[in-house]
């Protein structure tokens, strides 16, 4: 059974530390989730190099919150992000949350909205530290998703290699989850164990549905069951 959709959920960008070229595969990963009602952009838009942000605001929803650098080297965005952050957190309307950036301070802000309950999405770059990909529900490499979705699009998908982590991440998940005397573990359960026990998403290694990924691999078995549901199997 699907999750259900979240009612509200806010979309937190750090401008400064984020591609506005993520923008869309970003609204789109989170309108599977539910609805994305707060889009808010923080920087200083001032700067040119948020010119690309800047022009993008009106077609996206999204709404500009000027910060001004008060002290040379610093910003305040991450402070101003975090406040509005809480607010929305206290206010009690919003059930789900997208921080769109790759600086380590959100941490404690990621780990402060888990402990009520509240689902993350981190969207970033592969090099974020590994702390706040982890404090995240899921963490997405939107280098990655941009080039899923261009794929998706058209162009033609590439053989993704898929490293050995992984396979036994996925191989220790099936082992926790229930299976049939054939050996064979819903999917969907096999994905959601992964899941809690990492920032793991297959959108991290190229593939849109973990299925694919799973097709891809020699390691593992796909069936479809008479319960028009994915089963898996790990062969080796």
């Amino acid at each position: 059974m699907a999750d259900p959709l979240l009612n509200n959920i806010a979309l937190l960008i750090d401008a400064d530390n984020a591609s506005y070229h993520g923008i869309d595969p970003v609204l789109t990963v989170l309108a599977e989730l539910g609805q994305v009602n707060i889009r808010r952009a923080y920087g200083n838009w001032a700067k040119p190099a948020l010119h690309k942000w800047s022009t993008i605001t009106n077609r996206f929803g999204l709404q500009p919150q000027q910060q001004f650098d008060l002290t040379k080297g610093k910003n305040a965005t991450d402070m101003a992000m975090t406040i509005d952050a809480m607010d929305l957190l206290y206010a009690g309307k919003v059930d789900g949350f997208g921080i769109m950036s790759s600086d380590s301070d959100f941490t404690p802000l990621v780990t402060r909205l888990r402990q009520d309950g509240l689902v993350v999405y981190g969207f970033g770059s592969a090099q974020a530290p590994e702390a706040f990909k982890t404090s995240c529900t899921r963490y997405i490499d939107v280098d990655k998703l941009i080039t899923t979705t261009s794929e998706d699009n058209g162009e033609g998908r590439s053989q993704n290699p898929i490293d050995q982590d992984l396979i036994e991440l996925l191989g220790d998940a099936w082992r926790a989850a229930s299976r049939d005397d054939d050996g064979f573990a819903k999917l969907q359960e096999v994905g959601q164990i992964a899941g809690n026990r990492s920032s793991f998403d297959v959108r991290n290694h190229g593939y849109k549905r973990l299925s694919d990924l799973i097709k891809a691999s020699d390691n593992f078995k796909l069936e479809r069951k008479s319960d028009n549901q994915l089963y898996i199997k790990r062969l080796h």
